[in-house]
């Protein structure tokens, strides 16, 4: 049991660079951290996950500049500790393969520090695999060396032993070699490798920047200055390269090396950034609305409760099926107060929700949008009828005054209220300004009003002039307009998986233009 009194420190190996790749208990660690202390590989997604309260300190450290020194930030660790903070120490990759994780123990050891290792996955085997190389197969090689690149190769007291290395291991791994890229493959044949060996070098490997460059050790070096690659980079020598032009998978996804904004409501950004993810890109979530309750449940409990009166219930999203659905319960009443009720869904995500429920639905329109409603219930709807509207505060008013006109008796009620979301508005403005995003998406007319109250007005067409816009239906796109964005991308079916299509097509147009 740990003495949190005295502090304790996790030694976190993060992974190579795609969240999804940090192990639950790793994952955890972050959650549960007074002091986050990471590394220019750790993933800066991976700091959404930290507690509000959390201190996050950068530590990273690159070839051309360092942060913070190791010795400081060996004593940082102890410091922090101390103080009886829960420290976790975020570094990329695993801590312990060329991490210095062991120095970092070491010294928690030395000032009766209790500390735990939490492994990661190596980048040393991550990376090759995120290329389609397998870093060991049966029909190449069972043999496997982890070397490191940054030690000059013509240092004469080297800790690597060239004349074994060189022929000793079907595959050899270097990470962050690119600096001594010539030195190595130069020793490489030295000392019997065939200058002939398949090269392969991997830029951010596991990210939507990776890149890679194959040859031999004959001419790798020529074709990494021809293409300007640079660290971080991994280095793989040995016949296993050639499996790549056939096992190649991730840079062949239409969405590959695609950062994708998703700026629904957290609840429901899943199912985008997932649809996103399985086809290659990364979804980078900024929940610009949130869904919160009426101020006052009143309204909506009275409708509920003469809920037999009504001729129709129209839905017109999942949150608000969602809300009714859960009032209902609280109020005592259940889908038998339905049996005479018609029910309405703007569209297929939300009929399965009312069939989730065991209802059937009377009317989807063929297009799901509000206009479509009123022309479709024309013929459905008598004068007289009252018709109950539950759904956001902030609905547009065209649904309830057509219905009106058709001479229904409307009843409109607030089942959810959309608010400002809680995105870091800060790390997607810095992302913006430095090109990191390629794609927005908005999925409602609140999400790109909120998007631009939270980025702010002040230079938004500049940080938009290079980022595709994709919008989920017109509604959407002309609110998008009307604050000064172009839009590039409409859905033609105006569904998550609608948009997800139509950010495909866009991409896929591009590349065979």
């Amino acid at each position: 049991m740990m003495n949190m009194n005295k502090g304790y420190v996790y030694l976190v190996g993060a992974g190579p660079g795609d969240p999804g790749l940090i192990t639950v208990k790793g994952l955890n660690c972050i959650r549960q951290a007074d002091v986050l202390v990471y590394d220019r590989l750790a993933g800066q997604r991976l700091l959404a996950y930290a507690r509000p309260d959390a201190e996050l300190i950068y530590v990273g450290k690159s070839p051309e500049r360092h942060a913070m020194r190791q010795e400081e930030i060996n004593r940082l660790l102890v410091d922090k500790a101390k103080e009886g903070k829960l420290v976790t120490r975020l570094k990329g990759g695993d801590p312990f393969v060329f991490g210095r994780g062991g120095e970092e123990a070491e010294l928690l050891v030395e000032n009766g520090i209790p500390f735990e290792v939490v492994p990661g996955i190596t980048s040393a085997v991550a990376v090759p695999a995120y290329a389609g190389i397998p870093v060991t197969h049966r029909g190449y090689t069972s043999t496997l060396a982890i070397i490191t690149g940054n030690e000059d190769p013509h240092k004469e007291d080297s800790g690597i032993a060239w004349d074994k290395i060189a022929t000793g291991a079907g595959t050899l791994v270097f990470l962050m070699g690119m600096g001594n890229l010539p030195g190595i493959c130069q020793k490489l044949i030295e000392f019997g490798r065939s200058p002939a060996t398949p090269v392969a070098l991997i830029r951010w490997g596991t990210r939507p920047e990776q890149r890679t460059v194959t040859g031999t050790l004959e001419n790798i070096y020529h074709k990494a200055m021809a293409a300007n690659f640079k660290n971080p980079a991994v280095i793989v020598v040995g016949e296993v390269v050639q499996l790549r032009e056939k096992l190649s998978w991730f840079e062949n996804r239409p969405l590959f090396g695609k950062r994708i904004i998703v700026t629904r409501s957290r609840e429901q950004a899943s199912a985008l950034s997932a649809a996103i993810e399985a086809l290659g890109g990364e979804a980078w979530e900024f929940p610009t609305i949130q869904i919160e309750p009426p101020d006052d449940f009143t309204v909506l409990d009275n409708a509920i409760t003469d809920v037999r009166s009504y001729r129709w219930v129209i839905f017109t999203s999942v949150n608000g099926v969602k809300m009714f659905f859960d009032r209902m319960r609280v109020n005592k009443k259940d889908i038998r107060d339905l049996s005479d009720v018609r029910l309405c869904a703007i569209g297929p995500r939300t009929r399965e929700e009312l069939e989730k429920r065991g209802l059937l639905v009377d009317f989807v329109p063929g297009e799901y949008r509000a206009e479509e409603i009123v022309e479709g219930l024309k013929s459905k709807i008598l004068p007289g009828d009252r018709v109950l509207l539950p759904r956001a505060d902030i609905a547009r008013q065209l649904l309830p005054r057509a219905l009106a006109e058709l001479g229904a008796v409307v009843h409109e009620v607030t089942a959810y209220r959309t608010v400002l979301g809680s995105g870091d508005a800060a790390a997607i403005r810095q992302a913006l300004a430095a090109g990191e995003v390629n794609v927005v998406t908005f999925t409602s007319s609140s999400t790109v009003k909120n998007f631009v109250k939270l980025i702010g007005e002040e230079g938004l067409p500049q940080l938009m002039e290079k980022v595709v816009v994709a919008s989920i239906g017109p509604i959407t796109s002309q609110t998008a307009r009307e604050l000064g964005m172009s839009v590039d991308i409409e859905a033609g079916e105006y569904t998550i998986n609608g948009l997800v299509q139509a950010i495909t097509d866009y991409f896929a147009g591009r590349e065979s233009a």
